[in-house]
């Protein structure tokens, strides 16, 4: 063998018996598209709704007793919120509806009792420890992974009541990730992420939306995740003074582009702020306006919320990869990498 060979062969194995493994075809970069359309997401929606009945004398469920609300008003006004805040990007149906006339199993296997859960809401006993749900249980009782999997639904709404065991929202199937709450564990077998959204009739539209957008937050967190500086336009979407002085937008949902503290929506000081702007995003002329709580509602939590997710994009186009119609990303976990 010539030295020319050897050293060849040395350097690069050439003339060696050894396949050289190809690498994995790598996917192909999304192609920025000033002009693509903004999709329409419609989520399909499973509704159970756990509403015992208290007195069967009576025929009383829980979500009747004074000042709760009636859930099926709940569905319909929330999404309405939804239809309108995302002017129609967004939209929600419910495809199936069931009520259950007990209490859900919590993760000992422990459920209340009528009487029980009465003296736990009249702090006359202590609320049951495991205080979390049985996920899993629910799951398996309603055939969600098979509803899921099977293209029949795309989330599911549970409404509940005060000590119920909810989060707000979770995640769950292939790839779940964190959605105001640790994804659900043991459901990669799920070909398709979806989220779980936990509703309470004792409370109103306004919790309902701080609880949707928290998962606005948790979804575009995660969407640009990978990407930095001014790319981030997230990270610049939640600005608020108080954390970037003189560089307010529009904030997140426990602080609007003024609040000193959390749920501080009604404070009347002024601050310069460039929220009007995301208005007519993508197109930022970099003018700002003094504003303050007047703006989104005088400290209402609806009205702040329903302020708030207005900003949101939802027009054509794409850049550094991601939709200007953030709705999809919100709506459809599946289109978060």
């Amino acid at each position: 063998m010539s030295f020319l060979l050897k050293l060849l062969k040395k350097l690069f194995g050439i003339g060696t018996s050894t396949p050289i493994t190809p690498s994995p075809p790598q996917p192909a970069p999304v192609v920025d598209d000033p002009a693509e359309p903004a999709q329409i997401t419609t989520n399909r929606v499973l509704l159970i709704i756990y509403n015992p009945i208290m007195d069967t004398d009576k025929d009383e469920k829980l979500s009747q007793r004074p000042g709760w609300y009636d859930p099926d008003e709940l569905v319909v006004g929330f999404s309405t919120e939804i239809m309108e805040t995302s002017y129609g990007m967004g939209r929600y149906e419910i495809v199936e509806r069931i009520e259950v006339n007990d209490f859900p199993a919590l993760k000992d296997g422990f459920r209340y009792s009528p009487s029980l859960y009465l003296d736990v809401l009249n702090k006359t006993t202590p609320a049951h420890e495991p205080d979390q749900v049985d996920y899993h249980a629910i799951l398996d009782e309603h055939n969600i992974a098979e509803k899921v999997e099977n293209n029949k639904i795309d989330e599911v709404w549970i409404f509940a009541f005060p000590y119920g065991g909810f989060y707000e929202s979770i995640m769950a199937g292939k790839g779940a990730f964190w959605c105001n709450a640790p994804a659900l564990n043991n459901t990669s077998q799920i070909p398709r992420k979806f989220v779980i959204m936990g509703f309470s009739y004792e409370r109103g539209l306004g919790e309902m939306l701080e609880s949707f957008n928290h998962r606005v937050e948790a979804h575009m967190e995660r969407t640009f995740s990978k990407t930095h500086g001014n790319a981030n336009l997230w990270e610049r979407f939640t600005r608020y003074d108080k954390k970037n002085p003189g560089l307010a937008e529009v904030g997140n949902v426990h602080f609007a582009p003024n609040s000193e503290r959390d749920y501080d929506w009604g404070n009347p000081k002024f601050v310069s702020s460039n929220c009007y702007e995301w208005y007519q995003f993508p197109n930022f002329t970099g003018k700002a306006r003094r504003v303050n709580a007047s703006e989104w509602g005088n400290g209402d939590i609806r009205l702040h919320h329903r302020w708030w997710l207005k900003h949101i994009p939802h027009v054509a186009g794409r850049q550094n990869g991601i939709h200007n119609n953030w709705w999809q990303y919100i709506l459809d976990p599946n289109k978060v990498s």
